[in-house]
């Protein structure tokens, strides 16, 4: 049996795969949150979902535990549909879906977020769910200059326009969606937003006052240019770094 996200197995299904050798979850995290006038408020969780296939394959042993859809993203409530947890709410969450794993036999837990937005969180949590889940390993992914500099590297690859990448609905999350959902894009819509250097400063602004204080569309970036070969060259991009540091960690 091909699947791997433990939603869709049965617990014969599951406890056959874990005596196979399974011994790691990932645990995707997501948000539903404004994407500019273009993409759906479904952007990171839909991305997300597919990335955490993708890094179980890469791991091999691996499982998938059901996308926390819905993240931190207070910095995105001044546009009309977005949806917040607390930050205590989301470390609790992410503990809760955890705490029961190593009684079924798993060793370690994977976690990545498809939205920067709650790398902050997850970096704030990550010692004590490390100690509130042991014995299992907790490796958290949360690096978000790596994941901008991949996306760079990738629209450079692809289209050179390595430039229209600001990180929240531009060319790379457009092009993801675009190879995962291109029913979902209104390409008709597309529009440029902030277009200046993306760093630790312009993303700590846009956390204390809103993303709109930076972007008065919502987008950190351009669409344009955005297609399905770009958006596949992101995933693979995003999903190596994620397995690579994983590995490295010990999964």
């Amino acid at each position: 049996m091909n699947e791997v996200r433990i939603e869709f197995m049965t617990s014969a299904e599951i406890s056959a795969a874990i005596s196979e050798g399974a011994r790691t979850a990932v645990l995707p995290l997501g948000a539903v949150e404004q994407h500019g006038g273009h993409l759906p408020l479904s952007m990171d969780a839909d991305h997300a979902d597919e990335l955490a296939v993708r890094v179980a394959s890469h791991l091999g042993g691996a499982l998938v535990l059901p996308t926390v859809r819905v993240g931190y993203s207070p910095h995105h409530l001044g546009f009309t549909g977005t949806l917040s947890l607390r930050a205590s709410t989301l470390e609790s969450v992410c503990e809760d879906y955890c705490r029961h794993l190593a009684k079924d036999g798993f060793e370690r837990i994977v976690m990545f977020s498809g939205h920067i937005g709650n790398h902050p969180v997850m970096r704030d949590f990550e010692v004590r769910l490390t100690a509130a889940l042991a014995p299992l390993t907790v490796i958290v992914f949360s690096e978000t200059e790596a994941i901008l500099n991949a996306w760079r590297r990738a629209a450079d690859s692809v289209a050179s326009l390595g430039a229209n990448v600001g990180g929240h609905a531009d060319i790379a999350e457009t092009s993801v969606m675009l190879a995962l959902h291109p029913q979902k894009v209104r390409t008709d819509r597309f529009a440029r937003g902030y277009i200046g250097k993306v760093d630790q400063q312009l993303l700590d602004r846009a956390f204390q006052e809103g993303i709109g204080a930076v972007s008065a569309n919502g987008i950190l970036g351009d669409p344009a240019g955005a297609s399905e070969r770009l958006g596949e060259a992101c995933l693979e991009a995003v999903t190596s770094l994620i397995a690579d540091y994983a590995r490295t960690c010990g999964a």
